[in-house]
């Protein structure tokens, strides 16, 4: 099996998110952890290194590359029933012990995710766009793994992106820099965020750190990003109702339009041995969430078991506008400008602008393209 390292390596171009420091070293400005790295040396997600004269970073190939319903991201106030074409490559830098794509996102970090390797496929921004046409795509996302680390390959694919007519998004940690967001704003358009937890305990835990998160939700909901945030309910780590409504109260105190999502933890990758969420816990975290203020607020990954939280209401009539069953859009209910068809009141949200009526039952199952 080819080593990791060297072929990643050789899939790199110069870094445009950094700064150079005296005595050779280089600071990296892609994520929150800013590192100081010295030549020939790597910074924490491993895949951005310093090679002894400038720091490079990943281009050039995809690890995985999907046909996604755009809800499965979640982005449930971006075209619903749209295909997102996304990508991901290798690396990431949080080391989160249950990462569902832990294969992907610790190359370099754990020796068990070295057959990551017969994953890369090498490809150009071009060719990415005309995988999303060919497919039907509205949106290219970058996602799978940690896209900040990556950024520089994302950027060049969203301009390709954009000159298509596509929309272009971010499924991230959230552990971002003022400068990493500057550097994409100009070709983003939504951005999700994971917010793990509201324990800064808890984040050391997955190596990262809270305040930088929360600074970051703050940060791209005041570029104008539209911002969807999603909790991943884990029994016994975030799921105690004090934590919950630390969490709604401070995205309601940002804007009670943010979307949260509230979904179901799974056992993998080294938390083989917890419990699965039980629906009743995500209720009861949708239920805080609207308690606390916000006006949109879904239970995920539960499908049929939620209730109500699977749909999106009017915030004006209380009439249900999108109507989803996983990831299938059943119902529709706004017109061209995103305004409620019944009493027109706008949602917030990205929509069509376009009389062209939304895909319904559209079967909602993500397609890999080999």
């Amino acid at each position: 099996m080819p080593d990791t390292a060297s072929v990643l390596d050789k899939l790199t171009r110069e870094a445009q998110l950094f700064e150079q420091l005296p005595g050779g070293a280089i600071r990296c400005l892609a994520c929150g952890h800013r590192c100081v790295i010295q030549p020939n040396r790597r910074g924490v997600c491993a895949v951005r290194f310093h090679d002894g004269k400038t720091l490079r970073s990943p281009w050039g190939y995809v690890a995985a590359l999907q046909a996604d319903p755009v809800e499965k991201k979640p982005f449930w106030h971006v075209l619903p029933g749209a295909i997102a074409l996304t990508f991901g490559m290798l690396g990431c830098d949080f080391k989160c012990g249950y990462c569902q794509n832990w294969l992907t996102s610790q190359a370099l970090r754990d020796p068990a995710s070295a057959v990551a390797v017969n994953l890369i496929r090498e490809i150009t921004p071009a060719e990415i766009v005309q995988t999303a046409r060919r497919f039907g795509a509205e949106l290219v996302v970058s996602s799978y793994n940690e896209p900040l680390i990556t950024a520089e390959w994302a950027l060049d694919v969203f301009k390709k992106s954009k000159d298509a007519g596509l929309k272009c998004a971010f499924v991230s940690n959230g552990n971002a820099t003022p400068e990493a967001l500057a550097f994409l704003l100009p070709h983003l358009d939504a951005y999700k965020v994971d917010l793990k937890s509201m324990r800064p305990e808890n984040y050391r835990q997955l190596g990262g750190t809270l305040k930088n998160v929360l600074a970051t939700i703050e940060q791209a909901h005041a570029l104008g990003l539209w911002l969807e945030v999603v909790t991943l309910v884990v029994p016994g780590f975030n799921d105690s109702n004090e934590e919950l409504w630390q969490a709604a109260r401070f995205l309601a105190g940002l804007s009670s339009e943010i979307p949260w999502h509230v979904t179901a933890f799974h056992p993998d990758y080294l938390m083989g041995e917890r419990a699965f969420t039980p629906a009743e816990s995500l209720v009861r975290a949708a239920e805080i969430g609207r308690e606390a203020g916000l006006k949109h607020v879904y239970a995920g990954n539960l499908p049929g078991r939620v209730g109500e939280y699977e749909d999106t209401f009017c915030a004006g009539c209380g009439r249900a506008l999108i109507r989803r069953r996983a990831y299938v859009i059943q119902g529709y209910h706004l017109d061209s400008q995103g305004n409620c068809v019944f009493c027109g009141k706008p949602l917030a949200g990205i929509w069509v602008k376009s009389d062209k009526n939304r895909p319904l039952n559209r079967a909602g199952m993500p397609k890999r393209i080999d």
